[in-house]
């Protein structure tokens, strides 16, 4: 009870900050105050990671990361109309279905001035001409903040560059299930807190320094400069990954299901996981009774697939917590899922020095 209370408030914080791709600093200062007195070594570095160390027990101990992005989709000003409106770019994988009638949130670069909130523009249907309804692009799109003005937007912080992204609001359901923005992934961030913090009371024999990672929505940038600073001997994403068990899609095109525990990954389109570090974790759940499942689908791809590429290749796989309705404005997931994951994901610590 005790540990669900504390993920459940740790993910309803990181959640509910605003940070699109490149601009996650407010993530990353919120995840380093939670974990600053408790690790060995900690850093931000050149490109915006977060890296922070637990020392093994070993002489000479073999070091894993463990890894999970900060950022999530989002919104770039590229335009502002001399009447206030905005017009927009997007930030990673949003798809334009979305858009119409959604709320936004925009951070400003000046901490010193207010998030300011808009509405993606629609027409009415009082107005709108039988055979019209059709589903607009996204650079047709425009924000309605409220500006009379484009001085008027500039006042209140909103200039080009400017991100943003769809708001969601956290809640909880009846069932252990919670809804809210951004899971994708600071879900995965929750776990590497969690792993942390268990690690801080009993350390594991090999060393594990923990990347939350920048960019990871447009390239996995930060995954990339962190794993050549890093130079470890393995690496293990933790992701947020689809879940089909909704209306609509068949149980081939299934990925993954809510309540099932932990999803490993055999591929995806960015990776082929490591034989090794995939047969490891099969059997450590199995081992603990940890229930889990394989992501079916092969689709998509994670820090993982570029951690594995760097320098001479670095053994790599990947872990996530199913969720439905990712890459939109509110996803749903279960809590249970993420205590599971970091069941699974702590013993793998402990043990792939065995590996090596």
């Amino acid at each position: 009870m005790k540990l669900t209370k504390q993920i459940v408030k740790d993910l309803e914080e990181l959640s509910q900050i605003v940070g699109v791709s490149s601009r996650e600093s407010r993530v990353v200062e919120a995840i380093k105050k939670k974990i600053e007195d408790l690790v060995d070594e900690i850093k931000i570095d050149i490109s915006g990671n977060l890296i922070a160390t637990i020392k093994g027990t070993e002489e000479n101990a073999p070091v894993l990361m463990l890894d999970a992005h900060t950022d999530e989709i989002g919104l770039m000003v590229r335009h502002i109309s001399p009447e206030g409106f905005i017009y927009f770019a997007k930030i990673g994988g949003f798809i334009d279905v979305l858009f119409p009638g959604q709320t936004v949130i925009f951070i400003p670069d000046d901490k010193k001035k207010k998030p300011v909130y808009g509405i993606i523009g629609v027409k009415p249907p009082h107005i709108t001409k039988q055979g019209d309804v059709k589903i607009p692009k996204s650079d047709d799109l425009a924000i309605d903040i409220g500006a009379t003005s484009d001085k008027e937007a500039a006042k209140w912080g909103i200039e080009i560059g400017t991100t943003g992204t769809l708001a969601g609001e956290f809640r909880k359901l009846p069932n252990g299930r919670v809804i809210g923005k951004a899971f994708d992934d600071r879900t995965g961030c929750v776990v590497l807190i969690e792993i942390l913090r268990r690690l801080t009371k009993e350390r594991p024999k090999g060393t594990v320094i923990f990347n939350f990672a920048a960019a990871e929505e447009v390239g996995a940038r930060g995954a990339i400069t962190a794993a050549y600073s890093i130079n470890p001997d393995m690496a293990l994403a933790v992701e947020n990954t689809t879940a089909g068990d909704t209306p609509g899609i068949s149980d081939q095109d299934c990925s993954t299901k809510l309540g099932a525990g932990p999803a490993i990954t055999i591929a995806d389109r960015s990776i082929i996981v490591n034989e090794k570090m995939l047969e490891k974790l099969k059997g450590l759940a199995k081992e603990l009774n940890i229930p889990w499942q394989f992501k079916k689908s092969f689709t998509g791809g994670t820090d993982a697939g570029r951690i594995a590429l760097v320098r001479s290749g670095i053994p790599s796989a990947v872990v996530s917590v199913p969720c439905r309705y990712i890459h939109s404005p509110i996803s749903l997931l279960e809590i249970k899922d993420i205590e599971l994951t970091c069941d699974l994901v702590e013993a793998f610590t402990r043990s792939f020095t065995e590996l090596l």
